[in-house]
């Protein structure tokens, strides 16, 4: 199946974006990488009357050290950012969800802020960017530019604050120190979306941030201090989940709390290291 006829157009800057935004607002669509909008739009699952490709507006492709923060551009590729010689360092929780994120090949086209705007509740980036308390920065012609927190943006499931006429310029990602991280998920096959995915941001006295992706239509995140497996099993119970071809809401609740406590324990382990 192809998409229906639509108009391409491939601005050079990010005004002549914008522009296009507010000329078309939601007849338009924004290609960065396109690994989730292409197929959408071949099984015409969505359409559109323009496709604003940005793919090469150079001030887009910029990851920015902000000292307390890492801005990410939304012409970034996953790959781009993985190869950061600083990313390990100045965001570690980041580096280690990055190797789970699709494959080498959907990667090197795949964008850092494409897959927060696909805003998959099972997608690892959306996760981690709510676990850190990161923040999306959109710009139109009508409102200039305004910042909101991860857990602001992401409303639901593909669900966003976006309004038509914004383009997502960047995320923001805070910089972490004196606490150790970890990751993991359960997934059919190594680069599909999870099943669950488990995100943790801990101090050496055991105080976590947990993030669960998969349980529900966004990511869910929670503070956990003391007995680990008992408070993840209350919270587990908490969130009714949702089903699908994959898993049962029974079945995600019973991975959180299996994999939850042992990605918390490994975040503390490597704080105290």
């Amino acid at each position: 199946m192809k998409p229906r006829p639509f108009d391409y157009v491939r601005p050079d800057t990010v005004e002549e974006a914008i522009a296009l935004l507010a000329e078309y607002g939601d007849d338009a669509r924004i290609l960065a990488g396109g690994q989730s909008l292409v197929p959408m739009l071949n099984l015409r699952l969505i359409e559109t009357r323009v496709l604003i490709d940005i793919s090469r507006v150079a001030e887009l492709d910029v990851i920015g050290d902000r000292g307390n923060l890492i801005e990410v551009g939304a012409a970034v590729t996953q790959n781009k950012l993985m190869a950061w010689p600083q990313l390990k360092q100045k965001l570690p929780l980041v580096a280690a969800a990055l190797p789970f994120v699709g494959h080498f090949q959907t990667r090197n086209k795949g964008t850092v802020c494409g897959s927060v705007a696909h805003a998959d509740p099972s997608s690892e980036l959306p996760l981690v960017l709510a676990v850190l308390g990161g923040e999306v920065v959109l710009r139109s012609q009508q409102r200039g530019t305004r910042v909101l927190a991860a857990e602001a943006f992401q409303q639901d499931m593909l669900t966003t604050a976006r309004a038509a006429d914004e383009l997502i310029t960047a995320v923001r990602f805070p910089v972490i120190e004196g606490k150790g991280v970890a990751f993991n998920e359960v997934a059919r096959r190594h680069g599909d979306f999870a099943i669950v995915a488990i995100a943790a941001v801990a101090d050496a006295r055991g105080a976590a941030q947990l993030g669960v992706g998969g349980l529900s239509g966004r990511p869910v995140v929670r503070a956990i201090d003391g007995d680990a497996a008992a408070a993840v099993a209350a919270w587990a119970e908490e969130l009714e989940g949702y089903e699908d071809l994959h898993a049962s809401a029974a079945l995600r609740r019973d991975l959180v709390k299996n994999l939850a406590p042992d990605v918390i324990a490994e975040a503390i382990e490597k704080c105290a290291a």
